[in-house]
């Protein structure tokens, strides 16, 4: 018989990690916490939640609390290299949304409902993350950078596109790292524009440029995206590389660019990475396992990657339940694995919208948002909702895979 009190550490607080300890705890699991940073991190650039995965929010209960903090985002406009209007339209009909049922919020707003649903029930370290870690064979021995030893009957990295967890269990991150061929340079900045509820994109040819408003408060965020043949890897440990070389990409650009540009100089919040994908054979060795990002990110062009880190959560969880570890994480990739994949399959179709990288497949992209914007907005794309979540005590025991039917 399965002991109920089995032990779990959960590497990263942000939003897989706290969803899987919600659902751990449901299930009887002892559970900890341990995140780098020393508190929650607040605000941040706002996220989607849709199709299955709002069904994982409301059988948390914080399906309510979401509500009340989604962001109305009224119109995403499109400018042409000389700042003329190409298109104004609903965001839906670009993100494959659904008005009135999918959820836009900030960051922030996610990962403190998450941390509220499960605070009194689950040990969190903060300021601490793990240091090595070591499997004998009947439980996985951890050392903390704080200095603490403990044994755990399994651990899941939830720490993101750049998981520790990952490298020490599976290797170096360059043999699961699917690079997209674009880098993005997101701060903020003050709103001067009279922005409100609303996006405006300006592109050229392997160059975009947005001012993201998500109220009517005084700040925007400022984003940058580039196509660049290799990830720059002597960017992403050094800030003033990152603005210097995204100064040199946009340094003869029109429309608000000089401003963002003097903007991101001062910025202090600014965050640099490349648009890509984790693609990983299996998602678990031994008694460890990866969930989110650190497993599967999508990228932000499939606007998939809160979603999928919330049904991951739910189904690891669900699959471990009554099963020793090495069943549940199969049980895990079987019931999961296609949903994940037919999601971040959809980033080809999110990079030829948002980011066209030569002249012919900018003008073709703009002719088809015109069209778009005389037509009425879908009901989403399958992709988005082609699992159906078993029942609370039913993960894993059966397939939960439906085949989307494309249009």
């Amino acid at each position: 018989m399965i002991h109920t009190e089995r032990t779990v550490l959960v590497s990263g607080a942000g939003v897989a990690g706290p969803a899987l300890a919600f659902w751990l705890n449901r299930y009887g699991f002892a559970v900890t916490v341990v995140e780098k940073a020393g508190t929650l991190r607040s605000g941040g650039y706002p996220i989607d939640v849709r199709g299955t995965a709002l069904e994982v929010v409301r059988r948390m209960g914080i399906l309510p609390r979401l509500r009340e903090a989604h962001i109305d985002l009224r119109r995403l406009t499109f400018l042409d290299g000389d700042g003329g209007e190409v298109a104004s339209l609903h965001p839906h009909k670009v993100t494959g949304g659904v008005a009135g049922r999918d959820l836009e919020v900030r960051r922030g707003d996610l990962t403190d409902a998450l941390y509220a649903a499960v605070r009194d029930d689950v040990e969190f370290l903060f300021n601490d993350s793990i240091d090595t870690l070591d499997q004998p064979g009947d439980g996985v021995d951890v050392t903390f950078r704080g200095g603490g030893r403990r044994t755990f009957d399994m651990v899941v990295g939830a720490d993101g596109l750049h998981s520790r967890t990952r490298e020490f269990v599976f290797g170096p991150e360059e043999q699961f790292h699917r690079y997209l061929g674009h880098c993005f340079a997101v701060f903020t900045m003050r709103n001067t524009f009279g922005l409100s509820h609303e996006t405006v994109m300006w592109n050229s040819p392997g160059r975009a440029a947005a001012l993201y408003a998500v109220g009517d408060n005084d700040d925007v965020h400022a984003f940058l995206d580039f196509a660049h043949p290799e990830p720059p890897s002597d960017a992403f440990r050094n800030p003033e590389a990152q603005r210097e070389l995204v100064a040199a990409v946009f340094a003869d650009a029109g429309w608000e660019v000089p401003g963002m540009l003097a903007a991101l100089r001062d910025a202090d919040d600014l965050f640099f990475d490349a648009v890509s994908q984790i693609r990983m054979p299996r998602w678990s060795s031994g008694r460890v396992a990866l969930v989110g990002d650190a497993a599967y990110a999508p990228s932000f062009l499939t606007g998939q990657g809160t979603s999928l880190a919330l049904v991951g959560a739910y189904m690891l969880a669900g699959s471990l339940a009554g099963r020793e570890h090495a069943a549940g994480f199969a049980a895990y990739e079987h019931s999961t694995r296609e949903f994940v994949t037919v999601n971040q399959d959809q980033a080809g179709e999110g990079g030829a919208t948002l980011f066209p990288a030569t002249a012919r497949a900018l003008e073709q992209r703009n002719d088809m948002l015109r069209n778009l914007s005389a037509m009425p907005s879908g009901e989403g794309r399958p992709a988005h909702s082609a699992l159906t979540l078993p029942a609370v005590g039913g993960v894993g025991g059966r397939q939960c895979f439906s085949s989307p039917r494309w249009s």
